[in-house]
């Protein structure tokens, strides 16, 4: 399989991006597949709050959190996204055949748009560049949430229609879908796992101990527990997170304890805390490392140039299907 998938540089990686996307990521870099992962600068734009000073360190500390996870720039392509122009050049081509209905009906547009004073056109055209960046590398499956599925059955629409017009040139690509349940947030269980709530609302993988302690320790739960009594969102969120990270005869402890009324909730954050930190302290040592090495910017120039040697000839050969060559 050819695969693209992109990630923001909007600050902190968290728990969520980390089981949701990034840990799938690293499992699909196998032989038989030929991975091409970017850091999605441009669409970073569209939030109106992007200090360029902030976005240009984000692009470096995301880039030190993947490689720091196990995305190995020796099985992968890592790169970040305007360092290859030619997605910004497909993306105005690809909008020729893309309708404006279609874009009127993306829900993801509807609900930040509902949210924000200013809408900004990048915003609306965020999907025909999505479609860019996987078209640009002729990528035929793509990891993504349930959430994209929307953006992705949109890129092969318009792969569709411009295969239509210019003869048969871009795959239809097909999703991969996580296995990860959905992280919601320790705070508010009601709401996902996001940074744009605020800092309580989410567990960074670099965070101080203290502090990730402090979220276990505060999530929310029950006032009160009895035999057979049905897990609360918030107990339910901390079973996910348990069963993510410790062996499934600890999670089938707790689980018979909470079915009996026994469960002591400050037992289940103890060990949550101690197998997440488990999992965790190996990626956070793995990236003081690779930021004592000081090479995030090489191996992000070199991915970038192996992935403009992809795009040009792709590009390339689109300009002058479609008349510009």
């Amino acid at each position: 399989m050819r695969i693209f998938s992109g990630i923001q540089p909007t600050g902190v990686l968290h728990l969520g991006n980390y089981f949701g996307a990034v840990k799938q990521w690293v499992e699909l870099q196998t032989p038989e597949n030929f991975c091409i992962y970017c850091i999605v600068d441009y669409h970073a734009l569209t939030n109106e709050d992007t200090v360029p000073e902030v976005l240009r360190k984000n692009r470096v500390e995301l880039a030190l959190d993947l490689l720091a996870c196990g995305i190995d720039p020796e099985r992968s392509i890592l790169f970040v996204q305007s360092a290859v122009p030619e997605h910004t050049e497909l993306c105005w081509i690809l909008g020729c055949v893309t309708s404006f209905g279609d874009l009127t009906r993306m829900t993801q547009f509807k609900q930040k748009a509902k949210d924000q004073e200013f809408v900004n056109g990048g915003l609306f055209y965020y999907p025909v560049l999505q479609a860019a960046d996987i078209l640009l590398y002729l990528a035929d499956h793509v990891p993504v949430g349930e959430d994209q599925l929307q953006h992705l059955e949109l890129a092969r629409r318009i792969a569709r229609r411009f295969n239509w017009r210019f003869g048969e040139f871009f795959p239809e690509p097909e999703p991969i879908l996580g296995k990860a349940p959905r992280l919601m947030s320790l705070a508010d269980p009601s709401r996902k796992m996001s940074k744009s709530y605020g800092p309580d609302h989410y567990i960074g993988l670099m965070e101080p101990e203290e502090e990730i302690w402090r979220k276990v320790r505060t999530a929310v739960t029950d006032m009160g527990l009895t035999p057979g009594q049905e897990m609360s969102p918030g107990v339910a969120n901390l079973f996910t997170l348990l069963e993510l990270v410790a062996p499934a005869e600890v999670v089938e402890e707790f689980r018979q304890a909470h079915a009996a009324g026994k469960l002591l909730y400050k037992d289940l954050k103890e060990t949550l805390f101690r197998y997440l930190m488990e999992a965790l302290r190996p990626i956070r040592e793995r990236r003081r490392e690779l930021e004592e090495k000081g090479e995030v910017e090489e191996i992000l120039a070199a991915g970038a140039e192996k992935a403009r040697r992809i795009a040009r000839e792709v590009l390339g050969e689109v300009r002058a299907r479609v008349g510009l060559d």
